[in-house]
């Protein structure tokens, strides 16, 4: 070696000495910030730790000391709880792959969540752990961790994974006993659940705690004495809430026992779950008080369960429909029951309520179906049953007293039986009375009939007989009618039914009707005999129509001595009667007695509809008198007073002939003009136009007559001959009572003579004959003609028929013009009241209120209406009230309708009866009007479905939530045809269990 290479050497190797030096004291330096760093960190200092292991990490390069720098940082930043914490983690694990703190650094991070209670964050580092890397203790502690957070988690299947692995562990098998069986109580596993308690309930850190659990596994095993002593046992070491779950195992474990004195007040002392009961929990309350015999309380609970729909609530609704009618509240049992027969969770409880169920609906009625129905019903469902003979008897029975008649002849129809047959007879008499008094003639005999079909009850086939023989008459069956009056006569036990006493004036009528005058008075004279001392309003009728008979039989004087006494009696139509008397008087030759009676009849009856009539007659009879001025003056003043009266006409061609006679020939001219030009088509026109033709003839003015009577459309003078002979031809038919020969005939004299001489009589007694058969939209054209052609003798009864005909047809607005035409034209009194009483139902179907009222107040200013003419006006005043919110006058009106209504209109013033009740709140006097409204009148639906809902909310009112719930569910069920009914039901209860779900955990709001 030379000494240049030797030089070289030795100074290389001082050069990397110095280099060493360097790194050496570099290394020192770090490591010894790095154990000040460590010291931080172990001092809970993580921030500060954290940046001097930064520093230190930058400042080294040495592998170890780089990766454990990485493994501190992290570990700091999770304790700082920095956001990328996770992110450092995994770095450093990615970074440093060969690290022995890999493992180390996943179970720290996982232990750290764990302590601090971030359970399901230490869940997702200890899935990161490698097991096999940890020593037998760690691998316990892991276990355990891992375990318990899974079970704070509510991971149970992977808690009992890890739990189960230390359960024999020196140090955590007791508290993994203690887990492992809290989950299997969860799970519902009792069996598991009481033996891992059993091995820990020695031990004073779970012995407080397991108590409870314990007492409730017993009672869940079935084993209620241990439930009981073990639950009163903690009872006393209890905070509130426990003391509440502890109260409800005792109570139900008594319960369980039959214990039911003892289960009440621990029963009682539940709170529920958040504050709520269930069902269950009612329902075992209710059953201990009603074994107790404590029905009231019993009912209490009972009705706090809503919409159940199990075993449970099945039992609740049958024993709460016993406890009702131990209280004998049998309307609210009938739900009750309903509610169990509709269940078939048990089949001997159902078949009991659907017994209890059939049996209460016959005794009060039934608002959902016709009790004949739930009878019916009830043997089909169970026709073998021990009771069946008993239902049959009250289904019988039934048929009659719900009034349902209408149903009952459906339920009827093809049962053979002779009891069925028995109340088919009633059943279709009633249901015939039913639809006589709606006018509905047709039907009403139809059945009046089919119950003579079975005479199996003597009294009704009397009363059937005699009801035929009134539709008849009605039919204007005349001859028909008197067959059957005079059978019913001449029937034993008539003279025991209420209808008798009216015989002889039904009698007397039919006759009157047949044109058999004598006849007509004998049978007036015995009814007046029998019943002066009361009914004045009929004797006074008979009184009225014993002087017509007379009248039209030339009978004068004894005429006038029935119009004397029906005129004595102050009664209706003693203008009529007056009238009558004077005219009488002067058939007698006593002209001047009439004219001072026709004087006096014109001054003191202003308003009669028979004051144009005796200014007419009082005109003819100063004519007769020969006293022409003054006739001249008082068909003057007629045809001034009385612009629309059917004696205008008559009037003016008397003025005419009066002049003609007088020889004032232009005078007479301009009066038979008059007449022909302002009533054409009227019999007044056509003698007129008669009487004129003399006049110009005897003037020899032929040419200015042929003139005129050109523009009179309805003079065919040449056709005149034939003209009357093809009429008189129809009117033969008609007068033979030759109804289809009849219409033939008059059709084709109208289809001849469209504008002939007799076109109104003929378009008269088409209508009249096609009314008689049935056949309205036939007749009402011909009854349209005669009503739009001038006032005559015709029109009184064409305007009653033709608005008749569009009231069925609810045509009101064709309807009205033709009733206030009838109102102010209308000779007897019978069509006023007609006219009026469907103005004011007309009006109101229009919601023209005011009008309703004003109408109706004028029919009932008439004392001799019938009792529903009296209820439909009072019912339009209420229903128009109600409209215009004036409840005060609607609740008078509808208490007046209650005492004279029969039928729907009956129904609808009970509803308002329970509906008023309701608004005072007097709940249980509204139930009380509803289960009267459900009992006579169930055949009106409508209004039972809106009773219905009003006794939900009495019943809601009361505190009885399942009554008010089960009520308006089976309204919303049972009555869809009503949507306005429905949809109020819907809102009710929608409102009331959004109520009871604030202390029923078994309700659901809205739902």
């Amino acid at each position: 070696m030379t000494i240049k290479n030797s030089v070289s050497l030795l100074v290389a190797i001082c050069f990397s000495f110095q280099i060493w030096a360097q790194q050496s004291a570099t290394y020192t330096s770090n490591l010894a910030e790095y154990q000040k760093a460590l010291s931080l960190y172990n001092n809970q200092q993580y921030l500060a730790a954290q940046s001097l292991f930064g520093s230190v990490k930058k400042d080294t390069k040495e592998t170890v000391l780089l990766s454990d720098c990485a493994y501190y940082i992290a570990n700091c930043a999770v304790r700082l709880n920095q956001q990328n914490a996770d992110q450092l983690v995994e770095n450093f694990v990615k970074d440093y792959p060969t690290s022995t703190k890999r493992n180390t650094a996943y179970v720290d991070v996982a232990e750290y969540y764990f302590v601090n209670g971030k359970y399901a964050y230490a869940r997702k580092w200890y899935d990161k752990v490698d097991e096999s890397g940890l020593g037998r203790n760690e691998k316990e502690k892991f276990y355990f961790n891992n375990g318990y957070s899974a079970f704070s988690s509510k991971q149970y299947k992977e808690a009992k994974q890890y739990l189960t692995r230390v359960e024999n562990s020196k140090q955590y098998g007791s508290q993994a006993k203690y887990y492992i069986g809290f989950m299997a109580y969860e799970g519902d596993d009792y069996e598991n659940a009481n033996k891992y308690f059993e091995q820990v309930s020695n031990q004073e850190q779970y012995k407080e705690k397991l108590s409870y659990y314990q007492a409730d596994l017993n009672f869940k095993l079935g084993n209620f004495e241990k439930a009981i002593e073990l639950a009163k046992a903690k009872l006393k070491s209890s905070d509130k809430n426990e003391v509440s779950e502890l109260s409800k195992i005792i109570g139900e474990s008594y319960f369980n026992l039959k214990q039911y004195a003892e289960a009440i007040p621990y029963l009682e002392a539940y709170k529920g779950k958040n504050g709520k009961w269930s069902n269950t929990d009612f329902y075992q309350l209710g059953y201990a008080h009603y074994k107790q015999g404590n029905y009231e309380k019993a009912i209490s609970e009972f009705n706090k369960i809503i919409g159940g729909t199990n075993s449970i609530a099945q039992n609740a609704y049958y024993h709460l429909g016993e406890s009702y009618i131990k209280l004998n509240k049998k309307q609210e049992a009938l739900n009750a029951f309903r509610n169990a027969s509709e269940m078939d969770f048990d089949l001997k409880i159902q078949e009991d309520a659907w017994l209890n169920y059939a049996k209460i609906s016959y005794e009060i009625g039934n608002p959902y179906q016709s009790a004949p129905q739930v009878l019916a019903t009830y043997l089909e469902k169970y026709p073998k049953s021990t009771f069946k003979e008993e239902i049959e008897t009250l289904l019988i029975d039934s048929y009659i007293t719900s009034k349902n008649y209408k149903e009952a002849l459906k339920l009827l129809d093809g049962k053979k039986s002779f009891d069925n047959k028995v109340a088919y007879q009633k059943v279709a008499f009633y249901r015939g009375l039913e639809l006589y008094n709606e006018s509905n003639f047709i039907e009403a005999k139809n059945l009046f009939e089919a119950s003579l079909k079975e005479p199996r009850d003597a009294n009704f086939t009397v009363r059937a007989t005699f009801w035929k023989a009134e539709t008849d008459y009605n039919l204007t069956n005349y001859n028909d009618a008197l067959i059957s009056f005079k059978q019913f006569q001449q029937q034993s036990g008539a003279s025991s039914t209420p209808e008798h006493k009216n015989i002889d004036y039904n009698l007397a009528y039919t006759y009157f009707k047949l044109k058999k005058y004598s006849q007509t008075a004998h049978y007036f004279n015995q009814f007046i005999a029998s019943n002066k001392k009361n009914d004045n309003v009929r004797l006074n009728d008979a009184y009225l129509r014993l002087g017509d008979a007379y009248f039209v039989s030339s009978e004068y004087k004894n005429a006038i001595t029935a119009y004397e006494n029906a005129i004595k009696l102050s009664a209706v139509e003693s203008d009529y009667a007056f009238f009558q008397k004077a005219i009488s008087a002067g058939y007698v030759g006593q002209d001047s007695k009439k004219i001072k009676e026709l004087e006096q009849f014109i001054l003191e009856y202003q308003k009669s509809k028979l004051r144009d009539d005796a200014m007419y007659e009082l005109g003819n009879t100063y004519v007769k008198a020969g006293d022409s001025d003054k006739a001249i003056q008082i068909y003057n003043r007629l045809s001034a007073e009385y612009k629309m009266s059917s004696f205008v006409p008559k009037a003016l061609l008397r003025q005419g002939l009066v002049y003609y006679n007088g020889s004032k020939n232009e005078q007479a001219l301009s009066k038979f003009k008059q007449v022909a030009g302002e009533y054409p088509d009227t019999p007044e026109a056509v003698q007129a136009v008669s009487t004129a033709r003399l006049i110009y003839i005897d003037l020899g003015r032929v040419s200015e007559y042929a003139t005129w009577v050109k523009t009179l459309k309805y003079v065919e003078v040449t056709d005149a001959d034939l003209d009357n002979a093809t009429y008189e031809a129809a009117e033969k038919q008609y007068l033979d009572n030759n109804t289809d020969r009849a219409i033939t005939q008059f059709n084709g004299y109208l289809n001849q003579f469209p504008n002939g001489l007799h076109a109104l009589q003929s378009h008269f007694y088409i209508a009249q004959m096609y009314y008689k058969k049935g056949l309205m939209d036939n007749a009402a054209p011909h009854y349209k003609y005669v009503v739009e052609t001038s006032r005559s003798e015709f029109s009184e009864e064409a305007l009653s028929r033709l608005s008749q005909f569009y009231l069925e047809k609810k045509d009101w607005n064709k309807a009205i013009p033709l009733l206030e035409r009838l109102e102010d034209e209308a000779n007897f009194p019978q069509n006023v009241v007609f006219a009026q009483s469907n103005l004011m139902k007309a009006n109101y179907q229009l919601e023209s209120y005011n009008k309703a009222v004003s109408y109706a107040e004028k029919v009932l200013a008439n004392s001799t209406i019938d009792n529903k003419i009296k209820a439909d006006a009072n019912v339009i005043i209420a229903r128009s009230a109600i409209k215009t919110n004036n409840e005060t006058k609607a609740k008078e009106a509808y208490a007046k309708v209650e005492t004279v209504a029969t039928g729907e209109t009956a129904a609808e013033a009970l509803y308002y009866n329970a509906y008023f009740k309701n608004k005072e709140t007097k709940y249980e006097a509204s139930n009380t009007a509803v289960q009267k409204l459900a009992k006579d009148f169930s055949g009106y639906k409508y209004y039972s479905a809106k009773g219905l809902v009003l006794m939900a909310k009495n019943f809601y009112a009361l505190k009885d939530a399942f009554q008010a719930t089960y009520i308006l569910e089976s309204v919303i069920q049972n009555f869809t045809e009503f949507n306005d009914v429905v949809t109020e039901a819907k809102a009710e209860l929608s409102k009331i269990k959004a109520q009871e779900a604030k202390t029923n955990s078994s309700v659901q709001a809205g739902n």
